[in-house]
């Protein structure tokens, strides 16, 4: 068996399938119940990946002492045990070593002894102010709350090494012998949320240790070559590049040059994920592909811009996107929403964490399987390439060394509960691995029906996000992105559009050829190769359109260059108002609507129908066919729910549709139509048919 991940879609043996996987916390249950807690995911939910942490405090508690993965210290240490039970019931693992996983766990999973707070010789990472990045350790303080202790600096060399150290012992001891084909492993997943679930801090959070300022002054002659080229291009006059300081205070740009310092900045926060993430890998040696998760953008006014500086998937060369979802009900808060949908265009690659577990903990909206049903269909539509089922199982046989913090179960309300039996979310997971089993492969190949592409140019990002929320005012020169990719999201769903995000940066010609309508937000500056690609754009017959901004009229190094500029002259090209796309439109009913076509035939295809939590009655679709014919599409399903419904010729196939959401009280009988075509349940239900066979859930 080959496994591989092309453009994010994971191919087994040549073929491909879209990514279906559910999380299991063995270290949070007694190892006599792996088995059957196991086998009751994979029977009751049909789910065939399993997901799970390594948590390196778990396996190493000591520094002194070589980590433990066959239970020789503690029967729940017994990783190689565990594997085995996942090989012998036909389950497929993505294997999570971190260094730090999060997951509720103390510290982050990351053992005591390499906290700077009790080990000297690990560096501390440090924000603008030069105060440490704290996280809920191991111990609870004097007021009963778990102790914050400072994270370690990625770079640090102790740090490096004992990590090294970490991933090599997991490399050998474990993947070796149990990566595929010969053994469940078919993925890795390094890190979460960043380095440390910092992937959607500010730009001003981290990291101005020694050992990050080291690595930015570094990148700083790598990318300018020489100090004079840097001088020149900053009007700075420094005589050694340690003296060349990163940005500190939160403020409006006052010069071009000064923007130019602030792309230097978010171009290191990018480096440094890059650095790190290899780093770790090389010394994992895992010989099947690597994944990360990103988290979304944060709630700030300045998290779209943070968050499209830093993450830079083009830079990763070999390790994969991906990305999780905890930021709150994307059918109620439109915020969300638009964190959500960003992280899931910003490249191919699987939702590696959807909340299907936890009510008490983040929302208890997520008491009902039709939010995470919701957030999953979403996910897919927006272009991601598999879902995830965080946790699939609820644990309840960890102890204090792991989480103090927090009370069996753990989570809640999963599709599995902590005695091994299934919920009711346990069939309507079986509904989603169901259907993609069957059609994962044409929907993922299937084309986005979408207007157009938002061209990112991620320096304007690193400027923008600077900005202080109390000022309208944009820098000099206009440079924006992420707040005006923000209301061009906002503005997309208003009109009930689909767009793509392509980064500019990084695209070929060939491949921007893809997208014939490009809008971005304009900047003082632009890279003279970037310039130059537009221009052969819009000489090939294709369209760009500046949303805000001035038109830049200098290079990356802000030397003189009007190539686009000229270009935009000779085209007229400006700002575009009105509707861009005919695509599928709300008629009736608040939802949103997505479409994809399979190739050669564009009335065939899958329609995701999104229901608002606020809804009222059925949903109808105007759904724009081929060759100037369309179809009326009527879903009538449950308050914050979702349906996906494949259409052949346009005419109705296979669908799943929600019709119950117990947290908002909704129980509607289910419907869905196109044209002429009707299937009506008979009670409240959920509602699918998945290889032409109908299926009724009551939960």
């Amino acid at each position: 068996m080959r496994i591989e991940l092309r453009d994010g879609v994971l191919h087994t043996d040549g073929a491909p399938g879209l990514l279906a996987t559910a999380d299991y916390p063995y270290y949070r249950d007694n190892p006599s119940v792996w088995r059957e807690r196991l086998r009751s995911l994979r029977d009751e939910t049909g789910i065939r990946v399993v997901t799970s942490y390594i948590p390196w405090r778990h396996h190493q508690p000591e520094p002194d002492v070589l980590p433990d993965f066959t239970g020789a210290t503690r029967p729940d240490r017994d990783l190689l045990g565990y594997l085995r039970i996942c090989s012998e019931l036909g389950l497929s693992v993505i294997a999570k070593p971190g260094p730090f996983i999060h997951a509720e766990t103390n510290y982050g999973g990351l053992p005591d002894w390499i906290c700077p707070a009790h080990n000297p010789e690990v560096e501390p990472i440090l924000d603008a102010e030069g105060n440490p990045n704290l996280w809920p350790g191991s111990r609870l303080g004097p007021d009963g709350r778990v102790e914050r202790w400072p994270l370690p600096a990625p770079l640090g060399g102790h740090f490096t090494a004992r990590v090294g150290d970490w991933m090599r012992a997991v490399g050998k001891e474990v993947l070796q012998a149990t990566i595929a084909p010969d053994g469940p492993v078919v993925m890795v997943q390094i890190a979460n949320e960043g380095l440390f679930t910092d992937g959607a801090l500010p730009l001003w959070s981290y990291d101005y240790s020694a050992s990050g300022l080291a690595f930015f002054r570094s990148g700083l002659s790598g990318y300018y070559g020489s100090l004079d080229a840097y001088n020149q291009a900053h009007g700075t006059g420094y005589g050694d590049w340690a003296e060349v300081e990163p940005p500190r205070e939160r403020r409006n740009a006052s010069t071009v040059q000064e923007q130019l310092a602030r792309a230097d900045w978010g171009r290191y926060h990018a480096d440094l994920l890059a650095e790190a993430y290899h780093g770790w890998t090389e010394a994992l040696a895992p010989g099947v592909p690597v994944l990360v998760n990103l988290n979304p953008p944060a709630e700030h006014d300045h998290s779209f811009d943070g968050w499209l500086s830093r993450v830079r998937p083009e830079r990763w060369n070999g390790i994969h996107y991906g990305f999780t979802n905890w930021m709150g009900v994307v059918s109620t808060d439109h915020d969300s929403h638009a964190r959500y949908v960003l992280a899931a265009k910003r490249a191919p690659g699987p939702n590696l964490e959807e909340n299907w577990g936890f009510s008490e903990l983040y929302d208890r909206a997520y008491a009902a399987g039709a939010t995470s049903f919701h957030q999953s269909l979403l996910a897919l539509a927006a272009g991601a390439t598999g879902i995830n089922v965080y946790t699939g199982v609820a644990t309840s046989g960890w102890g204090a060394d792991m989480d103090v913090m927090h009370t069996p179960p753990y989570p809640d309300c999963p599709p599995i509960d902590a005695q091994g039996r299934p919920t009711d979310k346990a069939g309507t997971v079986r509904m989603l691995a169901d259907f993609f089993e069957v059609h994962g492969a044409e929907f993922l190949a299937a084309r986005q029906v979408a207007g157009p592409t938002w061209a990112l140019y991620a320096p304007y990002a690193a400027v923008s996000a600077w900005t202080p929320s109390d000022r309208s005012a944009e820098p000099v020169g206009g440079a924006a992105c992420g707040r005006a990719l923000r209301a061009f999201h906002e503005r997309m769903r208003t009109e009930g559009q689909d767009y793509r995000i392509v980064d500019l940066e990084s695209v070929t010609a060939e491949a921007l050829a893809d997208h014939p309508h490009l809008v971005l937000h304009g900047g003082a500056f632009m890279h003279r190769r970037v310039q130059e690609l537009l221009t052969g754009h819009m000489a090939a017959g294709h369209r760009v359109d500046l949303l805000g901004g001035e038109v830049p009229r200098l290079d990356e190094l802000l030397r003189p260059c009007t190539v686009l500029a000229e270009a935009l002259a000779g085209t007229g090209a400006g700002p575009t108002d009105g509707p861009l796309l005919d695509g599928p439109q709300v008629v009736t009913g608040n939802a949103d609507a997505y479409w994809r076509t399979v190739a050669g035939s564009e009335d065939t295809g899958y329609l995701t129908v999104l229901i608002q939590s606020d809804n009222e009655g059925p949903v109808t679709v105007h759904l724009p066919l081929g060759a100037g014919r369309s179809a009326e599409v009527t879903v009538q399903g449950a308050k914050g729910g979702a349906g996906i419904l494949r259409i052949v010729s346009g005419e109705l196939g296979d669908f799943l549709l929600t019709g119950l959401n117990s947290f908002l009280g909704s129980a509607v009988v289910p419907m869905v139509a196109v044209d002429g075509e009707k299937v009506l349940g008979q009670v409240p239900a959920d509602l699918a048919r998945v290889g032409g066979s109908l299926r009724v859930l009551t939960h």
